[in-house]
């Protein structure tokens, strides 16, 4: 599935998640958190469970279908800050928007961040 923003097609919209996937834990892992710990960010962003969540890793599932088939958490708008030089809050693509949310979230982890902070509790 391709989705156009301003006439152009982003890349990562079309790219697998689980291509990604494991970038992100070998980033937290790094810094001594667990795949476990990235896949509860995932379901907390996500609203899947661990099956759901298995399923898309193992299907291929792109970012634009994984975030359409998403249950978003209600406190995604707490989410804030900068990841890769952009404000999450202020990207106006809906789906970039979404992959920046993770991006910041796994960012946050990786920094050794206390979970209950990450997930915004």
């Amino acid at each position: 599935m391709a989705v156009a923003t301003l006439g152009k097609v982003h890349r990562i919209f079309g790219t697998p998640v689980s291509s990604v996937y494991p970038l992100y834990v070998t980033k937290a892992e790094r810094k001594g958190r667990t795949r476990a710990e990235v896949d509860e960010v995932l379901r907390w962003l996500t609203g899947f469970d661990d099956a759901e969540l298995a399923e898309h890793l193992a299907a291929g599932t792109t970012f634009a279908d994984f975030f359409a088939a998403a249950r978003l958490n209600p406190a995604v708008d707490r989410i804030t800050g900068v990841v890769c030089g952009v404000r999450v809050e202020d990207v106006e693509d809906p789906l970039m928007q979404k992959i920046r949310y993770l991006d910041k979230l796994v960012d946050e982890l990786a920094k050794g961040r206390p979970m209950a902070k990450v997930l915004r509790a």
